[in-house]
Protein backbone atom coordinates (compact mmCIF):
# COMPACT_ATOMS: atom_id res chain seq x y z
CA UNK A 1 0.00 0.00 0.00
CA UNK A 2 1.41 3.55 -0.77
CA UNK A 3 1.99 5.87 2.14
CA UNK A 4 -0.62 8.01 2.42
CA UNK A 5 0.18 11.70 1.78
CA UNK A 6 -1.15 15.05 4.01
CA UNK A 7 -3.70 17.94 3.45
CA UNK A 8 -2.87 21.01 4.81
CA UNK A 9 -5.59 23.53 5.15
CA UNK A 10 -4.88 26.62 4.12
CA UNK A 11 -6.36 30.27 4.90
CA UNK A 12 -6.11 32.46 1.56
CA UNK A 13 -6.56 35.66 3.14
CA UNK A 14 -9.14 38.08 2.39
CA UNK A 15 -8.06 39.09 -1.48
CA UNK A 16 -5.22 41.15 -1.02
CA UNK A 17 -2.47 38.66 -1.87
CA UNK A 18 -0.28 40.20 0.02
CA UNK A 19 -2.18 38.78 3.61
CA UNK A 20 -1.39 35.55 2.59
CA UNK A 21 0.76 33.86 5.79
CA UNK A 22 4.73 33.17 4.42
CA UNK A 23 3.51 29.68 6.02
CA UNK A 24 0.99 29.52 3.52
CA UNK A 25 3.12 30.76 0.34
CA UNK A 26 5.73 28.36 1.42
CA UNK A 27 3.13 25.41 1.18
CA UNK A 28 1.53 26.33 -1.80
CA UNK A 29 5.21 26.32 -3.42
CA UNK A 30 5.59 22.89 -2.53
CA UNK A 31 1.88 21.40 -3.44
CA UNK A 32 1.34 19.01 -5.96
CA UNK A 33 -2.05 19.11 -5.79
CA UNK A 34 -3.93 22.47 -5.33
CA UNK A 35 -7.72 22.46 -4.27
CA UNK A 36 -9.25 25.63 -3.85
CA UNK A 37 -12.41 28.04 -3.99
CA UNK A 38 -13.66 30.99 -5.55
CA UNK A 39 -12.88 33.31 -2.85
CA UNK A 40 -8.97 32.53 -3.00
CA UNK A 41 -7.26 34.84 -5.20
CA UNK A 42 -6.25 33.26 -8.76
CA UNK A 43 -2.54 35.46 -8.14
CA UNK A 44 -1.80 33.18 -5.32
CA UNK A 45 -1.74 30.08 -7.90
CA UNK A 46 1.24 31.66 -9.49
CA UNK A 47 3.82 30.59 -6.49
CA UNK A 48 2.72 26.93 -7.19
CA UNK A 49 4.44 24.41 -9.06
CA UNK A 50 4.22 24.47 -13.24
CA UNK A 51 3.69 20.45 -12.13
CA UNK A 52 0.81 21.26 -9.42
CA UNK A 53 -2.62 19.93 -10.31
CA UNK A 54 -5.29 22.19 -9.85
CA UNK A 55 -8.90 21.70 -8.87
CA UNK A 56 -11.35 24.33 -8.76
CA UNK A 57 -14.12 23.59 -6.36
CA UNK A 58 -15.54 27.25 -6.04
CA UNK A 59 -18.96 28.02 -5.10
CA UNK A 60 -20.66 31.11 -5.84
CA UNK A 61 -24.23 32.24 -5.50
CA UNK A 62 -25.35 29.02 -4.67
CA UNK A 63 -23.84 27.83 -8.08
CA UNK A 64 -21.93 24.62 -6.20
CA UNK A 65 -19.13 23.59 -8.52
CA UNK A 66 -18.81 20.36 -6.16
CA UNK A 67 -20.83 19.67 -3.04
CA UNK A 68 -19.27 19.50 0.25
CA UNK A 69 -19.63 16.18 0.92
CA UNK A 70 -17.61 15.37 -2.70
CA UNK A 71 -14.81 18.16 -1.62
CA UNK A 72 -14.33 15.96 1.57
CA UNK A 73 -13.67 12.58 -0.88
CA UNK A 74 -11.58 14.60 -2.95
CA UNK A 75 -9.16 15.34 -0.12
CA UNK A 76 -9.17 11.83 1.33
CA UNK A 77 -8.38 10.56 -2.49
CA UNK A 78 -5.54 12.62 -3.66
CA UNK A 79 -3.71 12.14 0.07
CA UNK A 80 -4.21 8.38 -0.31
CA UNK A 81 -2.34 8.81 -4.01
CA UNK A 82 0.55 9.65 -1.65
CA UNK A 83 0.00 13.73 -2.70
CA UNK A 84 0.98 16.76 -0.44
CA UNK A 85 -2.52 18.50 -0.68
CA UNK A 86 -3.25 22.28 -0.21
CA UNK A 87 -6.84 22.89 0.14
CA UNK A 88 -6.93 27.06 -0.23
CA UNK A 89 -10.01 28.44 1.57
CA UNK A 90 -10.97 32.48 1.31
CA UNK A 91 -10.04 34.02 4.46
CA UNK A 92 -9.36 31.58 7.82
CA UNK A 93 -10.53 28.01 7.46
CA UNK A 94 -12.39 28.03 10.67
CA UNK A 95 -14.30 31.08 10.13
CA UNK A 96 -17.57 29.85 8.54
CA UNK A 97 -15.42 28.01 6.16
CA UNK A 98 -16.61 24.23 6.66
CA UNK A 99 -12.59 23.34 7.42
CA UNK A 100 -14.40 21.58 10.63
CA UNK A 101 -16.09 19.33 8.34
CA UNK A 102 -13.43 18.32 5.68
CA UNK A 103 -11.31 17.64 9.07
CA UNK A 104 -13.90 15.58 10.14
CA UNK A 105 -13.69 13.21 7.37
CA UNK A 106 -9.62 13.56 7.13
CA UNK A 107 -9.71 12.20 10.54
CA UNK A 108 -12.52 9.48 9.87
CA UNK A 109 -9.96 8.17 7.22
CA UNK A 110 -7.15 8.57 8.98
CA UNK A 111 -5.53 11.12 6.55
CA UNK A 112 -2.91 13.41 8.22
CA UNK A 113 -3.58 16.97 7.93
CA UNK A 114 -2.27 20.72 9.41
CA UNK A 115 -4.40 23.82 9.49
CA UNK A 116 -2.51 27.21 8.42
CA UNK A 117 -4.78 30.09 9.57
CA UNK A 118 -5.45 32.90 7.37
CA UNK A 119 -6.55 36.60 7.56
CA UNK A 120 -9.95 37.16 7.76
CA UNK A 121 -12.18 39.52 5.75
CA UNK A 122 -14.05 40.17 9.18
CA UNK A 123 -11.34 42.04 10.08
CA UNK A 124 -9.19 42.92 7.45
CA UNK A 125 -11.87 44.12 5.35
CA UNK A 126 -13.26 47.00 7.89
CA UNK A 127 -9.72 48.05 8.34
CA UNK A 128 -9.46 48.55 4.40
CA UNK A 129 -12.52 50.48 4.54
CA UNK A 130 -10.95 52.45 7.06
CA UNK A 131 -13.47 51.12 9.74
CA UNK A 132 -11.41 49.65 13.49
CA UNK A 133 -13.88 46.69 14.69
CA UNK A 134 -12.65 47.69 18.38
CA UNK A 135 -12.07 51.00 19.72
CA UNK A 136 -11.88 51.93 23.48
CA UNK A 137 -14.14 55.11 22.79
CA UNK A 138 -16.62 53.31 21.02
CA UNK A 139 -17.11 49.82 22.08
CA UNK A 140 -14.58 46.73 23.22
CA UNK A 141 -17.04 44.28 21.99
CA UNK A 142 -17.00 42.23 18.75
CA UNK A 143 -19.32 39.52 17.32
CA UNK A 144 -18.42 37.91 14.15
CA UNK A 145 -21.82 35.96 12.48
CA UNK A 146 -22.78 34.22 9.17
CA UNK A 147 -25.22 36.02 7.57
CA UNK A 148 -25.73 33.29 5.10
CA UNK A 149 -27.10 29.88 7.39
CA UNK A 150 -26.92 26.38 6.02
CA UNK A 151 -29.89 25.57 3.75
CA UNK A 152 -31.86 23.07 5.63
CA UNK A 153 -32.44 24.88 9.20
CA UNK A 154 -36.00 25.75 10.04
CA UNK A 155 -35.34 28.57 11.16
CA UNK A 156 -32.24 31.00 11.96
CA UNK A 157 -29.62 30.35 15.36
CA UNK A 158 -28.56 33.41 15.13
CA UNK A 159 -29.82 35.43 18.74
CA UNK A 160 -30.55 38.61 17.24
CA UNK A 161 -31.26 39.44 21.08
CA UNK A 162 -28.02 39.61 21.80
CA UNK A 163 -26.51 40.57 18.85
CA UNK A 164 -28.16 43.64 19.80
CA UNK A 165 -26.53 44.70 22.77
CA UNK A 166 -23.13 43.99 20.73
CA UNK A 167 -20.98 46.84 19.76
CA UNK A 168 -19.95 45.66 16.51
CA UNK A 169 -21.22 43.27 14.51
CA UNK A 170 -19.98 41.75 11.46
CA UNK A 171 -22.18 39.63 8.81
CA UNK A 172 -20.57 37.78 6.70
CA UNK A 173 -21.92 36.64 3.40
CA UNK A 174 -24.97 38.35 4.36
CA UNK A 175 -25.78 40.89 1.72
CA UNK A 176 -28.43 38.53 0.20
CA UNK A 177 -30.29 38.84 3.69
CA UNK A 178 -29.69 42.16 4.78
CA UNK A 179 -33.40 43.39 5.07
CA UNK A 180 -33.90 40.63 7.33
CA UNK A 181 -30.33 41.53 8.98
CA UNK A 182 -32.14 44.85 9.65
CA UNK A 183 -35.59 43.74 10.81
CA UNK A 184 -34.34 41.64 12.92
CA UNK A 185 -31.40 43.90 14.57
CA UNK A 186 -34.67 46.68 15.04
CA UNK A 187 -36.91 44.24 16.00
CA UNK A 188 -34.50 43.56 18.85
CA UNK A 189 -34.05 47.12 20.38
CA UNK A 190 -31.08 48.01 18.29
CA UNK A 191 -31.10 52.00 16.99
CA UNK A 192 -32.25 52.94 14.00
CA UNK A 193 -29.40 55.54 13.42
CA UNK A 194 -26.85 52.87 13.91
CA UNK A 195 -23.98 53.42 11.88
CA UNK A 196 -23.64 50.76 9.16
CA UNK A 197 -21.27 50.02 6.25
CA UNK A 198 -21.78 47.02 3.72
CA UNK A 199 -18.29 46.32 1.75
CA UNK A 200 -17.77 44.45 -2.13
CA UNK A 201 -14.72 42.69 -3.31
CA UNK A 202 -12.89 44.03 0.45
CA UNK A 203 -9.10 44.42 0.35
CA UNK A 204 -8.45 44.86 -4.01
CA UNK A 205 -9.16 47.29 -6.15
CA UNK A 206 -12.32 46.52 -7.13
CA UNK A 207 -13.74 47.32 -3.39
CA UNK A 208 -17.05 49.22 -2.85
CA UNK A 209 -18.56 50.39 0.18
CA UNK A 210 -21.73 51.77 1.04
CA UNK A 211 -22.47 53.58 4.30
CA UNK A 212 -25.79 54.64 6.10
CA UNK A 213 -27.63 53.50 8.89
CA UNK A 214 -30.06 50.55 10.13
CA UNK A 215 -32.60 53.23 8.87
CA UNK A 216 -31.01 53.83 5.09
CA UNK A 217 -28.34 50.57 4.95
CA UNK A 218 -30.71 48.58 2.16
CA UNK A 219 -31.32 51.42 0.06
CA UNK A 220 -27.95 52.56 0.28
CA UNK A 221 -26.96 49.33 -0.85
CA UNK A 222 -29.32 49.55 -3.46
CA UNK A 223 -28.09 52.42 -4.92
CA UNK A 224 -24.20 51.45 -5.22
CA UNK A 225 -25.41 48.28 -6.82
CA UNK A 226 -23.44 45.93 -4.13
CA UNK A 227 -23.71 42.10 -4.37
CA UNK A 228 -21.89 39.49 -3.21
CA UNK A 229 -19.18 38.47 -1.53
CA UNK A 230 -20.16 41.07 0.49
CA UNK A 231 -19.46 41.93 4.50
CA UNK A 232 -21.83 43.77 6.38
CA UNK A 233 -20.43 45.90 9.68
CA UNK A 234 -23.04 47.44 12.02
CA UNK A 235 -21.78 49.60 15.18
CA UNK A 236 -20.47 52.95 16.25
CA UNK A 237 -16.92 52.52 14.47
CA UNK A 238 -18.43 52.93 11.21
CA UNK A 239 -17.74 56.77 11.76
CA UNK A 240 -14.43 56.44 11.84
CA UNK A 241 -14.37 55.88 8.18
CA UNK A 242 -14.29 59.66 7.41
CA UNK A 243 -11.16 60.17 8.72
CA UNK A 244 -9.47 56.46 8.83
CA UNK A 245 -10.87 55.54 5.20
CA UNK A 246 -6.89 54.69 3.69
CA UNK A 247 -7.36 52.74 1.30
CA UNK A 248 -10.38 54.35 -1.50
CA UNK A 249 -8.05 57.56 -1.14
CA UNK A 250 -5.05 55.80 -2.80
CA UNK A 251 -4.60 57.96 -5.94
CA UNK A 252 -5.44 55.22 -8.35
CA UNK A 253 -7.98 53.65 -6.62
CA UNK A 254 -10.94 52.16 -9.05
CA UNK A 255 -8.59 52.72 -11.95
CA UNK A 256 -7.97 49.58 -13.94
CA UNK A 257 -4.76 49.84 -15.85
CA UNK A 258 -3.37 46.97 -18.35
CA UNK A 259 0.02 46.87 -18.43
CA UNK A 260 2.15 44.97 -21.67
CA UNK A 261 5.84 43.51 -20.15
CA UNK A 262 6.94 40.38 -20.16
CA UNK A 263 5.51 38.52 -17.01
CA UNK A 264 8.96 38.06 -15.72
CA UNK A 265 9.57 41.81 -15.80
CA UNK A 266 6.18 43.31 -15.13
CA UNK A 267 6.74 42.94 -11.57
CA UNK A 268 8.32 46.16 -10.74
CA UNK A 269 5.73 48.60 -12.86
CA UNK A 270 2.43 45.97 -11.20
CA UNK A 271 3.94 46.59 -7.68
CA UNK A 272 3.88 50.04 -7.88
CA UNK A 273 1.13 50.42 -9.60
CA UNK A 274 -0.97 48.30 -7.70
CA UNK A 275 0.54 49.66 -4.67
CA UNK A 276 -0.84 53.27 -5.18
CA UNK A 277 -4.34 51.88 -5.36
CA UNK A 278 -4.76 50.11 -9.13
CA UNK A 279 -5.96 47.26 -10.05
CA UNK A 280 -3.12 45.89 -13.06
CA UNK A 281 -4.06 43.51 -15.31
CA UNK A 282 -0.89 41.76 -17.29
CA UNK A 283 -1.44 41.28 -20.91
CA UNK A 284 2.24 40.62 -21.57
CA UNK A 285 2.89 41.54 -25.52
CA UNK A 286 6.34 40.01 -25.33
CA UNK A 287 8.02 37.04 -24.91
CA UNK A 288 11.50 36.60 -24.99
CA UNK A 289 13.36 34.00 -26.46
CA UNK A 290 16.98 33.20 -26.15
CA UNK A 291 18.87 32.42 -29.09
CA UNK A 292 21.99 30.74 -30.06
CA UNK A 293 23.86 29.83 -32.61
CA UNK A 294 27.10 27.64 -32.57
CA UNK A 295 29.36 31.24 -34.09
CA UNK A 296 28.59 32.49 -30.66
CA UNK A 297 31.18 30.10 -29.04
CA UNK A 298 33.79 32.23 -30.61
CA UNK A 299 32.86 35.54 -29.80
CA UNK A 300 32.54 34.02 -26.24
CA UNK A 301 35.78 32.52 -26.06
CA UNK A 302 37.07 35.40 -27.14
CA UNK A 303 35.56 38.17 -25.18
CA UNK A 304 39.46 39.74 -23.90
CA UNK A 305 39.86 41.39 -27.34
CA UNK A 306 36.71 43.63 -27.04
CA UNK A 307 37.55 47.11 -25.74
CA UNK A 308 33.99 47.45 -25.18
CA UNK A 309 31.27 45.41 -24.31
CA UNK A 310 27.81 47.44 -24.73
CA UNK A 311 24.08 46.01 -23.59
CA UNK A 312 21.07 47.77 -24.18
CA UNK A 313 18.23 45.84 -22.26
CA UNK A 314 18.30 44.06 -18.62
CA UNK A 315 17.12 41.03 -21.24
CA UNK A 316 20.47 41.21 -22.90
CA UNK A 317 22.18 41.02 -19.50
CA UNK A 318 20.46 38.06 -18.74
CA UNK A 319 20.81 36.29 -21.51
CA UNK A 320 24.27 37.17 -22.43
CA UNK A 321 25.38 35.81 -18.88
CA UNK A 322 23.16 32.71 -19.71
CA UNK A 323 25.54 31.84 -22.47
CA UNK A 324 28.58 32.65 -20.53
CA UNK A 325 27.85 29.90 -18.37
CA UNK A 326 26.17 28.00 -20.87
CA UNK A 327 30.02 27.19 -22.11
CA UNK A 328 31.36 26.85 -18.40
CA UNK A 329 32.89 30.17 -18.49
CA UNK A 330 32.47 33.39 -15.72
CA UNK A 331 33.40 37.29 -15.39
CA UNK A 332 36.81 36.47 -15.78
CA UNK A 333 36.15 36.33 -19.69
CA UNK A 334 36.03 39.30 -19.65
CA UNK A 335 39.40 40.52 -19.41
CA UNK A 336 40.23 44.00 -19.03
CA UNK A 337 37.05 44.92 -21.61
CA UNK A 338 35.05 47.70 -20.52
CA UNK A 339 30.81 47.89 -20.35
CA UNK A 340 28.78 50.40 -21.21
CA UNK A 341 24.57 50.13 -20.54
CA UNK A 342 21.85 52.18 -21.46
CA UNK A 343 19.79 52.98 -18.23
CA UNK A 344 19.25 52.11 -14.41
CA UNK A 345 17.80 48.80 -14.99
CA UNK A 346 20.31 47.58 -17.16
CA UNK A 347 22.50 49.11 -14.63
CA UNK A 348 21.08 46.98 -11.78
CA UNK A 349 21.29 43.97 -13.94
CA UNK A 350 24.91 44.10 -14.39
CA UNK A 351 25.50 45.11 -10.72
CA UNK A 352 23.46 42.04 -9.44
CA UNK A 353 25.95 39.84 -11.64
CA UNK A 354 28.71 41.76 -9.68
CA UNK A 355 29.98 44.13 -12.12
CA UNK A 356 29.75 47.90 -12.27
CA UNK A 357 29.35 49.52 -15.76
CA UNK A 358 31.89 51.88 -16.84
CA UNK A 359 29.87 54.13 -18.83
CA UNK A 360 26.13 55.03 -18.49
CA UNK A 361 24.20 58.09 -19.96
CA UNK A 362 23.42 60.82 -18.25
CA UNK A 363 19.07 61.47 -17.79
CA UNK A 364 18.46 60.16 -21.30
CA UNK A 365 18.12 56.73 -21.02
CA UNK A 366 18.00 55.89 -24.88
CA UNK A 367 20.30 54.63 -27.74
CA UNK A 368 20.97 58.60 -28.13
CA UNK A 369 21.63 59.51 -25.05
CA UNK A 370 24.05 56.23 -25.12
CA UNK A 371 25.57 57.78 -28.19
CA UNK A 372 26.32 61.21 -26.70
CA UNK A 373 28.07 59.61 -23.57
CA UNK A 374 30.21 57.77 -25.98
CA UNK A 375 30.99 61.49 -27.67
CA UNK A 376 33.59 61.92 -24.87
CA UNK A 377 35.49 58.06 -25.37
CA UNK A 378 38.16 57.67 -28.22
CA UNK A 379 36.20 54.24 -30.22
CA UNK A 380 39.11 54.78 -33.13
CA UNK A 381 40.03 51.23 -34.19
CA UNK A 382 38.32 50.34 -31.11
CA UNK A 383 36.48 46.39 -30.71
CA UNK A 384 32.69 46.97 -29.44
CA UNK A 385 30.77 43.95 -28.93
CA UNK A 386 26.82 45.06 -29.08
CA UNK A 387 24.52 42.58 -27.26
CA UNK A 388 21.09 43.50 -28.33
CA UNK A 389 17.74 41.78 -29.38
CA UNK A 390 17.69 40.13 -33.26
CA UNK A 391 15.31 43.43 -34.30
CA UNK A 392 16.32 46.97 -33.03
CA UNK A 393 17.29 50.18 -34.15
CA UNK A 394 20.24 50.53 -35.91
CA UNK A 395 21.31 54.24 -34.54
CA UNK A 396 23.92 53.28 -32.09
CA UNK A 397 25.74 51.14 -34.05
CA UNK A 398 25.87 53.34 -36.56
CA UNK A 399 26.56 56.09 -34.65
CA UNK A 400 29.06 54.73 -32.78
CA UNK A 401 31.03 53.39 -36.48
CA UNK A 402 31.32 57.27 -37.36
CA UNK A 403 33.53 57.59 -34.37
CA UNK A 404 35.69 54.94 -35.72
CA UNK A 405 34.58 51.83 -33.84
CA UNK A 406 34.32 48.17 -34.40
CA UNK A 407 31.09 47.04 -34.02
CA UNK A 408 30.33 43.24 -34.22
CA UNK A 409 26.49 42.36 -33.30
CA UNK A 410 25.32 39.68 -30.83
CA UNK A 411 21.58 39.18 -30.89
CA UNK A 412 21.02 37.21 -28.16
CA UNK A 413 17.38 36.96 -27.75
CA UNK A 414 14.04 37.85 -29.51
CA UNK A 415 11.00 38.95 -28.91
CA UNK A 416 7.50 37.07 -29.68
CA UNK A 417 3.76 37.50 -29.11
CA UNK A 418 2.72 35.28 -26.07
CA UNK A 419 0.42 32.57 -27.38
CA UNK A 420 -2.26 33.21 -24.48
CA UNK A 421 -2.16 37.27 -25.04
CA UNK A 422 -5.44 37.24 -27.20
CA UNK A 423 -7.45 35.57 -24.60
CA UNK A 424 -6.51 37.85 -21.92
CA UNK A 425 -6.83 40.90 -23.32
CA UNK A 426 -10.22 39.69 -24.57
CA UNK A 427 -11.02 39.30 -21.01
CA UNK A 428 -9.39 42.98 -19.91
CA UNK A 429 -11.78 44.71 -22.31
CA UNK A 430 -14.56 43.06 -20.95
CA UNK A 431 -14.40 45.70 -18.24
CA UNK A 432 -14.18 48.92 -18.26
CA UNK A 433 -9.66 50.19 -18.66
CA UNK A 434 -8.72 53.29 -17.95
CA UNK A 435 -4.86 52.78 -18.90
CA UNK A 436 -2.41 50.99 -21.15
CA UNK A 437 1.01 51.46 -20.30
CA UNK A 438 3.83 50.28 -23.17
CA UNK A 439 7.48 50.46 -22.11
CA UNK A 440 8.93 49.43 -25.53
CA UNK A 441 8.77 49.91 -29.03
CA UNK A 442 7.98 46.10 -29.07
CA UNK A 443 5.32 46.18 -26.50
CA UNK A 444 3.44 48.94 -28.57
CA UNK A 445 3.95 47.03 -32.24
CA UNK A 446 2.46 43.52 -30.68
CA UNK A 447 -0.53 44.88 -28.71
CA UNK A 448 -1.57 46.61 -31.69
CA UNK A 449 -0.59 43.32 -34.22
CA UNK A 450 -2.49 41.25 -31.15
CA UNK A 451 -5.78 43.98 -31.09
CA UNK A 452 -5.62 43.27 -35.24
CA UNK A 453 -5.54 39.26 -35.14
CA UNK A 454 -8.66 39.48 -32.44
CA UNK A 455 -10.71 42.08 -34.44
CA UNK A 456 -10.99 44.69 -30.96
CA UNK A 457 -10.87 47.81 -31.13
CA UNK A 458 -9.55 50.60 -28.37
CA UNK A 459 -12.44 50.71 -25.64
CA UNK A 460 -13.21 54.58 -25.77
CA UNK A 461 -11.68 56.69 -22.89
CA UNK A 462 -8.53 54.70 -22.65
CA UNK A 463 -5.69 56.66 -21.79
CA UNK A 464 -2.02 55.71 -23.50
CA UNK A 465 0.95 55.82 -21.21
CA UNK A 466 4.64 55.82 -22.92
CA UNK A 467 8.21 55.11 -21.20
CA UNK A 468 9.56 57.41 -23.64
CA UNK A 469 9.95 58.89 -26.98
CA UNK A 470 10.99 56.33 -28.56
CA UNK A 471 8.06 54.39 -27.45
CA UNK A 472 6.10 57.35 -27.95
CA UNK A 473 7.16 57.94 -31.73
CA UNK A 474 7.04 53.91 -32.70
CA UNK A 475 2.96 54.38 -30.76
CA UNK A 476 2.42 57.41 -32.85
CA UNK A 477 3.28 55.79 -36.12
CA UNK A 478 0.84 53.28 -35.45
CA UNK A 479 -1.49 56.34 -35.35
CA UNK A 480 -1.95 56.38 -31.43
CA UNK A 481 -0.79 59.70 -29.68
CA UNK A 482 0.01 59.13 -25.82
CA UNK A 483 -1.54 60.69 -23.46
CA UNK A 484 1.20 60.09 -20.78
CA UNK A 485 5.16 60.03 -21.44
CA UNK A 486 7.50 59.51 -18.42
CA UNK A 487 10.09 62.63 -17.78
CA UNK A 488 12.41 60.46 -16.70
CA UNK A 489 12.44 56.65 -19.08
CA UNK A 490 12.41 53.93 -16.45
CA UNK A 491 9.66 51.99 -14.17
CA UNK A 492 9.31 54.78 -11.63
CA UNK A 493 9.46 57.35 -14.07
CA UNK A 494 6.58 55.94 -15.93
CA UNK A 495 4.77 55.38 -12.38
CA UNK A 496 5.06 58.75 -10.96
CA UNK A 497 3.75 60.51 -14.74
CA UNK A 498 0.31 57.99 -14.55
CA UNK A 499 0.16 58.88 -10.88
CA UNK A 500 0.39 62.69 -12.05
CA UNK A 501 -1.79 62.46 -14.72
CA UNK A 502 -4.61 61.00 -13.11
CA UNK A 503 -4.17 63.07 -10.20
CA UNK A 504 -4.10 66.09 -12.38
CA UNK A 505 -7.91 64.58 -14.33
CA UNK A 506 -9.39 64.84 -10.53
CA UNK A 507 -8.17 68.43 -10.30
Amino acid sequence: MSKVGKVYLVGAGPGDPGLLTLKGKSLLEKAEVLIYDYLANPELLRFCSPNCEFIYVGKRGGDHTLPQEEINKLLVRKAKEGKLVVRLKGGDPFLFGRGGEEIEELVREKVPFEVVPGITSAIAVPAYAGIPVTHRTYTSTLAIVTGHEAEDKEESRINFSALSKIGTVVFLMGVKNLPLIVENLLREGKPSSTPCAVIQWGTIPSQKTAEGTLENIVEKVKEKGIKAPAIIIVGEVVKLREHFNWFERKPLFGRTIIITRTREQASKLKDGLSELGAKVIEVPTIEVKPLWEESYRNIYYRLSDYHWLIFTSENGVKHFFEGLFKLNLDVRALGSVKIAVIGPATKQALWERGIRADLFPEGEFTQEGLVKAFQKVDLLNKKVLLVRAKIARDLLPEALREQGAKIEILPIYETVLPETSGELLKEAFSSKVDMITFTSSSTAENFFKLLRAESLSLPKDTFIASIGPITSQTLKNLGYMPHVEAKVFTIPGLIEAIEDFFKERQG
